[in-house]
């Protein structure tokens, strides 16, 4: 046979780095760490960039591609990606090797069209009488064939490169954004709610890296309540990397506000603290931003009067991506990255406790901070933050690297 069979890689196309100019560099190379990093525990691959696209190349067989494409497809940055058979930059050898590399896909498929990109200006056929050619010897294979330009079951793209011919018969849509990294890094407030995971998944979209601060008030909130905001951060990860998460011990601040403050200032106050320690945490951790998943109205916290309130409480930018969507899209994004789940398990967290019947709507911030002083709380935020439990999350690999619980400090 004239063809040759060289090898089985990954195609990853670049997203919208391709419009970064000068910076361009800085963001591809932020990329491959990215992927090098997201893909370590499957295997070594060599990583080449090729005019806008990343070929993504196993060293060794035991490679499992269908677990690479899996994790490639969370990786921000990449606008698609596809696997794809490399033969020789030959006529014959391609007419030969497509319909064998993707004979099982054209003979369950009943529809099909060919795409051809020549970026070899050299090659002796233009990218129409690529397809054109190609698509006849498909037809000659498989007869029960029709051509659909319009909605093939299968598209055949042939790319003739600088040395070889790459075959591919699935470009699948990837995660978008920037490579996670590039836009600085903010620590995300996680309860266990539904908006919070959405909120930081949106921010790590834009490039940001993401630590976590979690509060808990034991014996209000159980260990399965936070064991259940490391579940959902390991599906955060998948897409933003490592996350280390902050637990703050909050136990004797809620306390202190519920008996001393007035009820209709309880959350508002309870927000307020969060803020100030997030931000202390945040600070330590080399963070620019908070991020929060409210959204404007939501709830009692969420007016625009009360995020007055609590934005007072901050030294730092506080980004809410959720801020105008309704509870409807904010559940399909957190279907659409696994967290929606698990973020409706029955376990109450700290936001829960001491709820007011009747809480204010429209605080005023004056009268918010002189409810705020009868609580007494700077001995107890101090405690909380010398008493922080660090715990360091994965994503893919969380199995074998399981939630850990660390005695290190800030």
């Amino acid at each position: 046979m004239s063809f040759i069979f060289a090898k089985e890689i990954i195609l990853v196309k670049l997203g919208e780095i391709v419009l970064k100019g000068l910076n361009r560099r800085t963001f591809e190379e932020a990329l491959k760490k990215n992927i090098r990093n997201a893909l370590s525990h499957l295997g070594k691959f060599d990583l080449s960039f090729h005019q806008s696209t990343i070929n993504i190349e196993p060293l060794t067989g035991e490679v499992d591609l269908g677990s690479a494409l899996e994790v490639i497809s969370k990786i921000f940055g990449i606008v698609s990606f596809s696997r794809a058979g490399v033969c020789e930059k030959d006529m014959e050898a391609i007419q030969n090797f497509a319909p064998m590399y993707l004979e099982a896909p054209l003979r369950s498929a009943n529809t099909f069209k060919v795409e051809s990109k020549r970026a070899d200006k050299k090659f002796p056929l233009k990218s129409p009488e690529i397809s054109a050619v190609l698509g006849e010897r498909i037809l000659q294979e498989f007869p029960h064939l029709k051509v659909d330009v319009h909605t093939p079951d299968i598209t055949v793209t042939t790319e003739i490169r600088d040395r070889f011919t790459y075959i591919t018969g699935d470009i699948q849509k990837g995660a978008g954004g920037i490579p996670s990294g590039t836009g600085g890094k903010a620590a995300i407030l996680i309860s266990g709610g539904i908006d919070s995971p959405a909120a930081g998944y949106m921010m790590a979209k834009r490039g940001m890296r993401l630590c976590a601060i979690h509060f808990a008030s034991p014996p209000y909130t159980s260990e399965r309540a936070e064991y259940k905001v490391v579940k959902l951060l390991s599906k955060l990860a998948e897409y933003s990397g490592e996350i280390v998460m902050y637990t703050v011990p909050f136990t004797k601040i809620q306390e202190s506000i519920h008996g001393k403050c007035m009820e209709e200032f309880f959350t508002i106050i309870m927000r307020r603290v969060m803020i100030r320690i997030s931000n202390d945490i945040a600070l330590l951790d080399g963070c620019m931003a908070l991020i929060t998943g409210e959204s404007l109205g939501q709830v009692a916290s969420q007016t625009i009067n009360a995020i007055v309130c609590t934005d007072d409480a901050a030294n730092m930018p506080i980004f809410r991506p959720l801020i105008g969507m309704d509870k409807d899209e904010i559940i399909n994004i957190a279907r659409r990255i696994g967290t929606f789940e698990t973020s409706i398990e029955p376990y109450e967290d700290c936001c829960t406790v001491f709820t007011p019947k009747h809480p204010k709507t429209k605080p005023i911030l004056k009268f918010v901070k002189q409810e705020e002083k009868r609580a007494e709380l700077e001995p107890l935020i101090e405690e909380a933050l010398s008493n922080l439990k660090i715990t360091h999350i994965h994503g893919f690999d969380s199995v074998s690297k399981p939630w850990r619980k660390t005695n290190e400090t800030i």
